[in-house]
């Protein structure tokens, strides 16, 4: 509710001082937009995209790391010989 009432009262205001035009508004509402969307982001703890990919190129290192030490302990591991 109370945020809904910051918008109305931030046109409002723009509306009186006799500031709007079309470029004014839309710039301004997409301020709006992307102000309330870092807060949801920040709340919420999201990566960006650029975070997520390096995370994930990360874990696919790691990945083919392991797989390469499990190939090289199956090799080392002979079955002892028989007398």
């Amino acid at each position: 509710m109370k945020n809904s009432k910051f918008i109305i009262d931030k046109f409002a205001k723009l509306l009186e001082q006799g500031l709007i035009t079309s470029k004014d508004l839309s710039s301004e509402i997409l301020n709006i937009f992307k102000s309330k969307r870092d807060e949801f982001v920040f709340k919420m703890k999201l990566t960006s995209k650029d975070e997520f990919d390096i995370l994930s190129k990360r874990v696919e290192n790691l990945e083919n790391k392991i797989l390469k030490l499990e190939t090289k302990k199956k090799k080392k591991a002979r079955p002892a010989k028989r007398s």
